[in-house]
């Protein structure tokens, strides 16, 4: 662990900002987050701000740990990159949890609109049930569980740095693969390259459970984890062979 780095005390200190901010005007919760791009909610700007956001109070943990990990491992990142660097990557794994995460949605969400329209119920009548929530329908032909899940599609935000945090620890492991790490409850030091995928599949399979390390709490994006680790691993392969020395960053 090292000493704080700019970018990474900037970017902490934006995160806890509208933290705190969000305390204080609960309605930036309705513009900041991300919100499915075909709810009439959606906008632009949450591509980006939604990394900054984080589960509004009383919860705690979600901003903590993230911050906790921005620190730990992007220090480290950014004294050997530099903030160019560091924060074109940060910001490139927090867009890959995006698009995947979106995309899942986007693919579940038409799979389920489709499943309804082939039931028999119009355009017009799931419009009415996304605002609404109530509609009428044929238990026989649609699951209330299809229902619940389209539901939480459309009406759901996105929030938080843990896309972009995966992608943190993935170059921590390319960049240091045999530094030992350790957590309060595994206190037996183990190298990076190790305890980093340990790490994010004990992560995932605690969120499939309503929890994770990372971005704790009910809701949790996973996918979005898994784009964020996605995109750091392919930026880190191409740049250990090609740009690691490249002065453009610098």
């Amino acid at each position: 662990m090292m000493n704080m780095t700019e970018t990474v005390k900037q970017l902490i200190i934006i995160n806890v900002l509208l933290y705190v901010g969000t305390i204080m005007v609960p309605a930036a919760l309705d513009f900041l987050p991300m919100f499915y791009f075909e709810n009439p909610n959606f906008k632009v700007w949450q591509v980006i701000t939604h990394m900054f956001m984080h589960a509004p109070f009383p919860n705690f943990m979600h901003i903590l740990f993230n911050m906790f990990a921005l620190y730990s491992f992007g220090s480290s990142l950014e004294h050997f990159w530099g903030g160019r660097k560091f924060l074109f990557f940060y910001i490139s794994c927090g867009l890959g949890a995006m698009l995947l995460h979106n995309a899942i949605n986007y693919y579940a969400f038409h799979s389920i609109y489709d499943t309804m329209i082939n039931s028999g119920l119009k355009p017009s009548e799931i419009s009415s049930f996304l605002d609404t929530g109530s509609i009428k329908y044929n238990d026989e032909l649609i699951r209330r569980s299809d229902l619940q899940a389209i539901l939480e599609i459309y009406n759901g935000r996105m929030l938080g740095a843990s896309g972009a945090i995966y992608g943190l620890l993935v170059a921590f492991a390319f960049m240091f693969p045999n530094a030992g790490l350790a957590l309060i409850f595994l206190p037996v030091p183990v190298k990076a390259k190790y305890f980093v995928p340990g790490l994010l599949l004990l992560d995932l399979f605690l969120g499939v459970k309503g929890n994770s390390i990372f971005g704790g709490g009910t809701g949790i994006a996973h996918f979005a984890h898994i784009g964020g680790a996605i995109i750091g691993f392919i930026m880190m392969s191409y740049w250990k062979k090609n740009q690691f020395n490249d002065n453009r960053w610098n």
